[in-house]
Formats: structure tokens, C-alpha cells, sequence
């Protein structure tokens, strides 16, 4: 039995496609006055003409030849397998691709800020490391044990002078740290900006085929981590990572200089036996975070796709099934939650015991030289007895001691952070390559180098299929392969003149839809081709080609803003009077006029605050702004009352030419 669905393709004196109902057809004067009593399928072949003033009726051998399977939706499968295939980015790609941005080529204002913000980094190390110094004069000062130095100015006075210096000291080190952050903020900011905006940009060119598949809410945690991954990898390269093996390596060096190679060794080795511990611990604590990871994006996408459904959950009273299977994913994300912070109590606690371990080690070596009196040969006597001062230059004091802990306690602020660092870095890695990833997807939908225009008038607006067939590719549930599944368009064949009105008749997911999505290039054939005046729409330019197509769809989605937005979106460039005049002539200005804030009501997600009817009556509107010579109009008067479908269809009849002709 045939489908009370068919569409609708017209032409008047440009193209334009239309779907509708049967009753809408039959009410609609505009489209036709009586159909045959009877309809004909032969070798699953319909056929169906129309031209404006004649009777519906089929012609065995007309313009309008189409063959229409049953097939699976394409709401779980794609036209293109190579959008399934995802490339594996190592880190050092990842790490060179992101460079680019932090040093662009034809931006030296934001070179010319990491060059700064490097020198101010060396800066505030280099006065870092002085400060335990200071304060390790300050203590040999009250402890007198620096009289040679000190002169006639008292132990007291000579004391407080040097620890005000040390607090300048730490302020001056304190302000270079904020100003390499405020400096470089420009360029880590401006790296992410470009990347996401890049992204964002593939994303909408990309084909149908993979927004069709993609889950909205994991896509979107998916593009958030790796923005969020790219500024950690910034901050964490330029305020963690290289400032602490630079420090490291100026630390190492004054213990050996100062207090030989036991000393240092001891340090070098602590630190070395932290850093490998910490990265053990950590790679192993990765896989409780990528669980972790993998739990928050399903709930998220659960979330997502319940409240986007929330209607559908209030008509069949589901509310506690949705909270049900949130609590369910939840769950396992508290499970591996609390792993994760599990697995960082073990590491904690053994970088405190390998760093205390370490810190009494050093300390006690330094300490056994501070009671002998006597320093290493290898250290900076030979630089003291150079300033006349030898008798210092064979001892140490308690203020050597200190300053052994000073440095070894500033070393450990950044070497606490370095199990997270390594953690967050690995996994920033691992959502970057997330989001790069999708920029290795290539659309195949796309313009030929140098295609041409498509150029339309009103004396090539035709719409014609050549023997087009079809598939779109379905993910075996064995093995997650994508094959081809049954033709929806097996040997399609018509040609819609100007001037005609062609009805396409067949079952729900027969492939009336496809038909548009071909004719809009959403996908390409797999045989055959599709010619919009003349020409194939994959020898000429994709953008012209959809600048020249307006579409009505069947589900129509507004953005959440105002009425005039989505009104507007049809043509940025449509003045209000042009807005308000397309909202006249589709019958739903009386509607948004009635409304408490008028054209400025603001539609919801999704514009869930609007009825069935005006969301079609809005999308109508403008479709007819965009002024395109193609309409396709797929079902746009289904969600409309009769009264109101017979005003559209009248309004169709006429403004095909006030939008249309030229």
C-alpha cells in the first residue's frame, strides 16, 4: 500500500521541490485538482507526473522513473567509510602541530610575547635560587659568623638589611612569575582561540554523514578537553616544565660547586628516583583516569540526550528511567573516581617519602662539612681566597646548612606538582589528539580544485537524476566494519523542467529524503549523477551550489536566540522590513506579533517554546529570504492546521514569482 508521503518536486519558473500528504495535496488547489483513483507499482516501479492545470496521473514511460527500497535510516551509518578511519598522532605531532600556533609565522606579536615571557621565566629562576642565599647570610649575620664581612655595621642592623633584601627578593621573583603569566597569557589564549575556531570550522565542513552518526554531548566534552588540554600543555611547558629542569640543573650545580660531589650526587640522585617513581605511578594511575574520562562522557552525553528529549520523556512518564540510567553511569564514574583518588594518595605519599629521604641525606652530608669546618676542595675557595677573605673559603657555617634546605624546599614545590603535571600532560596529550584527530577527517563532499560557479537562470533550472544509485554504509555490529547496505537509489531517473511539479510517492524510508540531501550534494552518488541546471553538482562550486538551494525540512531545529534570528538567518544581509514581510507572507507573523516580546521572544533550545506550526511557518519564512531559484520544501506544511496549509499553499502558487523570477 502506498505511503500517505509523497513529495512534491516543482518547478515553476525556477525549481522547486515539495513533500507533502496526501490530504494536503488533495486540499491544496495551488498543487492539483484530482489525483487518479488508482495506483500502479510495476517491478516496484512508481511513477508519477504532474503539471499545473492537468490531472495527477501516471505515465508508463514519463520523465519520472524511480525504484525505492527499504533500507536502514542513515541515523547510524554513513555514505563515506573514510570518516570512520581515524589517524594515530604521536605526542611529538601533536607537540609540533601545536607549536605552530604558539609561534605563527605571520603574527611576531605573539613571538615577540613568548620570547619575552621566556627571558622574564629565566629572570624570576635566577632570582629564585638568591633567595636562599640571602637568607643564609642573614643567618650567618645573627650568628657572627661573618665579621670580616660585616666591618663596624652591627650583627643586628646588618641582619635586618639583608632580610629586607630578602623579601625584596622574593617579591621581585614573586612579580616576574606574574608577568611572565600575564605576558604569555596573549599567546596561549590566542593558540587555543585559533585551534578551536579551526575546529569548529572543520566541523561544519564536514559531511551530513558524520553529524549524523556523532553524539552531540560527547562530541562537545570531546572538543572542551582538548581546548582545556592545549592551554595545560602551554601552562605546563612554559610555568612548570622547563622552569623546573632549569632550576634542577642550577641547584645540582651550586651543591657541587659549594659542597662537593657527595652532596650533589646524593640530590641528583633523589631527584632522579622522584621523577621515576612519579611517572611509574602515574602511568599506571592513567588508566583509572581514562576510565574515569570515558564514564563522565557518557553520562554527559546521556544528560545531554535526555534533556534534549525532554518532551518525548514527559509523554511516556520515562522521568525515572532517565534518572535511573544517569544514576547507572554516574555510578561507574564514582567508581573510577574514587580509584583515581586512590591511586593518588599511594603517589603522595611516596614522592614525601622519597623527597624527606632524600632531604635528610643531603642535609646530613652538608652537616658533617659544617662540623669538620672544612669545605670540599672542588668548591668556591679558590673564588674566596681571590677576594683576600681565605679564612672563609676553608669553612662552612650553619647558614650553609640553611641553605641547603632552602634550596632543596624550593625544588620541592615544583617536583609536588610533577606527578600531576605528568598526569595531566599525558592526558591533555590524549584529548588533543582527540580533537586533532577529528581535523584528520577529510570530507569527501568538497569542490573540485577551481570548480566553476553554477550559474542558473530561468532558462536552465532544471533538476535532473541519470540513472543515480545510492547506499548509505552501516557499521556491522560484529565487527564494527562499515559496509554498504541495500541501494536506496537504484537506478533513479527523472527530469524536472521548469514550468512542472513532480510528485515523488513511497513508503517511509524508501529514500524521499535522500533525493533532497542529493540535490543539496549533502552526499554524492555512488553511480550516476545529479545535474541542477545542466550541470553535475560535482563539477562546480559546493558553496554556489547551496547558495542557489533554499530549504524547508521536515524537522525544523531553530537556534536558541530570538524569533528575528532565526527569521534572519535565511539572509544576514535581509533588512527588518525584508524580515517582517517574509514573516507576513508565510502566516506567522500575527502569531510572533500576539507574543509578549514579539519578534525580540526568545524560541528555547531547539525552540522547544514554539508550536509544531510555527517553527514550520518560521522556517518557511526564511527559506523564502534566502530568494535561492531552488525551493525544496520536504513535507512543509505537515505540522500545520488545514486552515492555515491551505493560506501556505496559496502563498506557494504566487510567491514562486515575487521570490523567484527575475
Amino acid at each position: 500500500m502506498i505511503n500517505r508521503t509523497p513529495k512534491i518536486l516543482a518547478t515553476t519558473h525556477k525549481c522547486v521541490f515539495r513533500s507533502t500528504s496526501f490530504s494536503q495535496l488533495l486540499a491544496s488547489k495551488s498543487v492539483c485538482g484530482v489525483f487518479s483513483s488508482t495506483f500502479h507499482n510495476v517491478n516496484g516501479r512508481q511513477k508519477i507526473l504532474y503539471k499545473p492545470g492537468d490531472l495527477l496521473h501516471f505515465h508508463p514511460t514519463g520523465a519520472l522513473t524511480l525504484r525505492l527500497q527499504h533500507s536502514h535510516g542513515p541515523s547510524d551509518n554513513l555514505s563515506n567509510p573514510a570518516l570512520e578511519q581515524k589517524a594515530i598522532l604521536s605526542d611529538w605531532t601533536i607537540i609540533r602541530r601545536l607549536l605552530k600556533y604558539v609561534w605563527p609565522q605571520d603574527r611576531p606579536e605573539i613571538r615577540l610575547r613568548v620570547v619575552a615571557a621566556m627571558l622574564l621565566l629565566l629572570s624570576s629562576k635566577f632570582v629564585n635560587v638568591l633567595v636562599p642565599f640571602v637568607f643564609k647570610f642573614a643567618v650567618d649575620c645573627l650568628s657572627g659568623e661573618t665579621p670580616l664581612l660585616l666591618g663596624d655595621t652591627s650583627p643586628s642592623v646588618a641582619a635586618t638589611t639583608i632580610l629586607i633584601s630578602y623579601g625584596l627578593f622574593r617579591a621581585t621573583a614573586s612579580g616576574l612569575n606574574e608577568l611572565r603569566t600575564a605576558v604569555f597569557a596573549k599567546a596561549a589564549l590566542s593558540s587555543i582561540r585559533e585551534v578551536g575556531v579551526q575546529v569548529f570550522r572543520h566541523m561544519h565542513n564536514l559531511d551530513l554523514s558524520y553529524h549524523l552518526g556523532r553524539r552531540t554531548g560527547a562530541l562537545g566534552k570531546a572538543i572542551d578537553r582538548g581546548a582545556r588540554g592545549i592551554n595545560f600543555i602551554l601552562t605546563a611547558m612554559v610555568f612548570n616544565l622547563f622552569p623546573t629542569t632549569f632550576e634542577v640543573a642550577v641547584v645540582t650545580g651550586i651543591l657541587y660547586y659549594k659542597y662537593g660531589v657527595a652532596a650533589s650526587t646524593i640530590a641528583l640522585s633523589c631527584i632522579a628516583a622522584y621523577t621515576a617513581f612519579t611517572f611509574a605511578v602515574t602511568r599506571w594511575r592513567t588508566q583509572f583516569r581514562v576510565q574515569m574520562n570515558k564514564a563522565d562522557g557518557r553520562a554527559a552525553s546521556q544528560a545531554t540526550d535526555s534533556l534534549i528529549n525532554y518532551e518525548t520523556v514527559k509523554y511516556f512518564n520515562n522521568e525515572e528511567r532517565e534518572a535511573e540510567l544517569y544514576d547507572k553511569l554516574q555510578a561507574q564514574y564514582e567508581e573510577a573516581s574514587i580509584r583515581t583518588t586512590t591511586s593518588l594518595a599511594v603517589l603522595n605519599f611516596g614522592q614525601a617519602a622519597i623527597f624527606s629521604v632524600g632531604l635528610a641525606a643531603t642535609m646530613i652530608a652538608v652537616a658533617n662539612q659544617v662540623t669538620s669546618g672544612i669545605t670540599d676542595p672542588a668548591t668556591a675557595a679558590h673564588v674566596l681566597e681571590a677576594t683576600g677573605i681565605s679564612s672563609l673559603a676553608k669553612s662552612l657555617t650553619v647558614g650553609d646548612l640553611v641553605l641547603v634546605n632552602g634550596l632543596l624546599f624550593q625544588l620541592s614545590i615544583p617536583l609536588n606538582f610533577l606527578g600531576t603535571v605528568y598526569r595531566e600532560v599525558r592526558q591533555s596529550l590524549i584529548d588533543m589528539s582527540t580533537m586533532f584527530t577529528l581535523l584528520e577527517l577529510a570530507p569527501t563532499v568538497r569542490s573540485l580544485p577551481n570548480a566553476p560557479n553554477i550559474h542558473i537562470d530561468r532558462s536552465n533550472s532544471s533538476v535532473e537524476f541519470r540513472d543515480v544509485k545510492f547506499t548509505y554504509y552501516t557499521k556491522d555490529p560484529k565487527d564494527s566494519l562499515l559496509k554498504p547496505g541495500k541501494f536506496i537509489c537504484d537506478g533513479l531517473s527523472f527530469k524536472v523542467e521548469p514550468g512542472q511539479r513532480v510528485a515523488i510517492v513511497g513508503e517511509s524510508g524508501t529514500g524521499k529524503s535522500t533525493i533532497v540531501r542529493l540535490v543539496y550534494r549533502f552526499f554524492d552518488v555512488s553511480s550516476g549523477s545529479v545535474l541542477v541546471g545542466g550541470q553535475d553538482v560535482r563539477s562546480v562550486n559546493l558553496e554556489s551550489l547551496r547558495h542557489a538551494i533554499a530549504v524547508i525540512p521536515q524537522d525544523t531545529v531553530l537556534f536558541h536566540n530570538t524569533i528575528f534570528y532565526n527569521l534572519q538567518y535565511g539572509n544576514l544581509k535581509a533588512t527588518p522590513e525584508e524580515v517582517y514581510e517574509a514573516a507576513r507572507l508565510s502566516n506567522v507573523a500575527n502569531a510572533i506579533e500576539r507574543m509578549p516580546h514579539g519578534y525580540d521572544t526568545q524560541v528555547g533550545e531547539r525552540g522547544l517554546k514554539l508550536s509544531g506550526g510555527e517553527k514550520q511557518r518560521i522556517a518557511i519564512a526564511r527559506a523564502l529570504l534566502k530568494k535561492a531559484p531552488i525551493l525544496v520544501y520536504d513535507e512543509a506544511t505537515s505540522s500545520l492546521d488545514s486552515i492555515t496549509e491551505h493560506v501556505c499553499s496559496y502563498m506557494f502558487s504566487i510567491l514562486i514569482t515575487i521570490y523567484f523570477s527575475l
